[in-house]
């Protein structure tokens, strides 16, 4: 018996003869492919259900919940004030947000370095979202098979409804996802009834149809793309890799070769592997890719292969693990190692930049003073013969209550300021005081002389602040 080998047929208008130089064309873009992403049950599935519906409940419940009447998270942009767990924020405090993104970049490459993409896998907003709209998928329009029949079938009204049901819950789910991320930046109490009462700002009707499309094409159209191709992560996770990063893995000397048999059949008598070729581990993926082929950049690391395969494994009575997380060196064998430089270089950066911000935060005061010296007049002399200083004081009240401050000047000798000197600050207010300060000539050491403005908190010496200035004068 022959065999034949199939010979690629040359198209006359690009054959590569003598003198001719042969065109080939390349298709650089290729229509996306819909992936029927099969369910399954298993550790990795349970642990992936805690996680995303915790932060789902997280997302949706804190922005109704209040500390002292204000919101627990609230981002008051107007106002220039941003509650977090009931402490007050303000732009002056724009270091401590820096520190808090810095922290969130070390940590994603510290955990990176060690466990790969589980950031992606288990708590990217991205999947979160689309786990929650295939959940949605597989409840209207049934399993895996029923909806690629489903899909197949010509249209007709159980395929219509189906179809309608669908989306309409997609909506719904999108439209919660943009009402509630703009009920951090306008009170969401307020939010949901202005908006059924077209009583909202034309801005934030704009931003929940923002986010509502947003959600709706990124989790039930575009899936697996965003990570694929708009992710930047996705593209630069690999400089954090090496050959003792753990990933999900499939075992090739273990599961090669690869073929279907019977449960009691011999593995060995065949001559093959573990793995059955069995195809879960690629119907269950949702991004669609055969982690047999390898380490590859559109594994999000879900583990759901790993479930699927255990339980294909179960089934044959083989052990689990063909498919684990494990590391390009325990596949060779060879031991692992958790401590890396890498590991202790974004290690110590993360400890840091949380150290930093942790003493910031203790020692932050939550009231802020500030003194700029009237330059219009240098000096003048009152009918006392004393001199005079102008200056507008600025006090800032960071607290979530109202609080009455003293205000003093010291320094130099006789300093007092002329006027009142209490004065009550609303929570959140930045109080503006035109001061005046009078000082005896005699007590005028230079004509640049330093002084020192103070608050305090009435009944709370350790609410305070200080401020540096100058007073101007003739020198005695």
């Amino acid at each position: 018996m022959s065999s034949q080998i199939p010979v690629k047929q040359v198209d006359p208008a690009t054959d590569a003869s003598p003198g001719k130089k042969k065109t080939e064309h390349v298709e650089l873009y290729a229509s996306r492919k819909k992936i029927y992403v099969k369910a399954v049950t298993g550790l990795y599935q349970r642990i992936r259900f805690f996680s995303l519906w915790g932060l789902m409940g997280m997302y949706f419940l804190f922005c109704w919940v209040q500390v002292g009447g204000e919101p627990l998270i609230y981002f008051n942009l107007p106002a220039r004030e941003f509650h977090l767990f009931g402490t007050t924020f303000f732009p002056k405090d724009f270091i401590m947000l820096s520190g808090m993104l810095i922290i969130a970049a070390f940590g994603l490459f510290f955990i990176t370095t060690l466990f790969g993409r589980v950031w992606c896998g288990y708590t990217c907003p991205q999947t979160v979202w689309t786990f929650i709209f295939m959940w949605v998928e597989e409840k209207v329009e049934g399993s895996r098979n029923k909806r690629i029949k489903l899909d197949q079938s010509p249209g007709g009204t159980a395929k219509m409804a189906k179809k309608v049901t669908k989306h309409a819950l997609w909506l719904l789910i999108a439209f919660a996802t943009g009402l509630t991320f703009v009920g951090y930046f306008y009170p969401v109490r307020e939010l949901s009834v202005d908006l059924f009462t077209l009583q909202a700002n034309g801005w934030a009707y704009f931003w929940v149809f923002f986010f509502t499309v947003a959600t709706y094409t990124n989790a039930g159209w575009l899936r697996e793309q965003v990570c694929l191709y708009m992710c930047p992560y996705a593209r630069f996770q690999s400089v954090m890799f090496d050959e003792d990063t753990r990933v999900v893995s499939y075992d090739y000397n273990r599961g090669e070769p690869r073929g279907g048999r019977r449960k009691d059949a011999s593995k060995a008598e065949l001559g093959l592997g573990d793995c059955i070729d069995c195809g879960q581990c690629v119907q269950v993926c949702p991004t669609g890719i055969d982690i047999r082929d390898g380490l590859q950049y559109e594994c999000i690391n879900c583990a759901l292969c790993i479930d699927a395969c255990d339980e294909i494994m179960d089934k044959m009575d083989y052990p689990r693990g063909l498919i684990r997380y494990t590391t390009e060196h325990e596949l060779e064998g060879r031991p692992s190692k958790i401590l890396r430089p890498r590991t202790f270089g974004y290690g110590a950066a993360l400890l840091l930049m949380i150290g930093a911000l942790v003493f910031t935060l203790l020692t932050r005061v939550p009231v802020q003073l500030d003194a700029i010296r009237d330059r219009g007049a240098l000096f003048k002399m009152n009918n006392r013969g004393m001199i005079e200083n102008s200056y507008t004081v600025k006090i800032q009240n960071m607290t979530e209550v109202p609080q009455v401050f003293i205000l003093s000047v010291s320094g130099l000798d006789t300093a007092r300021i002329i006027g009142d000197t209490a004065f009550r600050v609303a929570a959140g207010e930045n109080l503006s005081l035109p001061t005046v300060v009078e000082v005896s000539p005699e007590a005028l050491t230079e004509t640049h002389n330093d002084i020192t403005f103070s608050i305090r908190a009435e009944g709370d010496a350790t609410l305070g602040a200080n401020t540096e200035s100058r007073f101007l004068g003739d020198r005695r």
